[in-house]
């Protein structure tokens, strides 16, 4: 949804009831809502290439990352609660800049200690823990967050803008359905 307002609508909240991105619908009409039930469905329903490693010990610590963005850093910087911090609590944009930047802070900090591969989060080929950070990185620059203190996060980050895949689900790209 980029023109921004979109998932408010109407016809939209028939879809998602609860009016938050994503939600995907599949060839029999199924609806998925909420990012980790949908990478879930595509590890369970497309397992090549894994998002997931095989190993159980190394499968929770990507679930971890993925989680600290998940649970920790998204939910507290998503734009309705921006909206309810500037219009219902009526605290300034600067204020609203400052809330964002401490949660990704806090977040990027553990998560650069934990992430222990190379050139991705946990080796040689993006997990769900990349497909989790990638757009918190974004976000990052979006509200002027330093990202120097967060070298494996950025070097993390660069990798996965080489991949297509990637390139191809970012917000500037075209190939993604409206």
């Amino acid at each position: 949804m980029r023109d921004g307002g979109e998932h408010l609508k109407a016809d939209y909240r028939a879809i998602n009831p609860q009016a938050r991105v994503p939600a995907l619908e599949l060839d029999d009409g199924t609806i998925l809502t909420q990012s980790p039930a949908i990478l879930e469905w595509i590890e369970e329903t497309h397992p090549e290439p894994p998002l997931l490693p095989a190993d159980p010990i190394l499968r929770a610590h990507v679930r971890a990352v993925a989680a600290i963005v998940a649970c920790d850093i998204h939910p507290v910087n998503n734009l309705g609660v921006l909206k309810y911090l500037r219009g219902q609590l009526g605290h300034d944009q600067e204020t609203v800049n400052r809330w964002y930047r401490h949660w990704i802070e806090e977040g990027f900090r553990a998560i650069e200690t934990l992430v222990e591969g190379e050139p991705f989060c946990f080796g040689d080929r993006p997990s769900l823990a990349d497909v989790a950070l990638v757009p918190q990185v974004y976000n990052a620059r979006r509200f002027d967050v330093p990202l120097d203190p967060f070298p494996n996060i950025t070097r993390i980050d660069a990798a996965c803008a080489a991949l297509k895949a990637f390139v191809d689900a970012g917000p500037e790209s075209t190939a993604q359905q409206i």
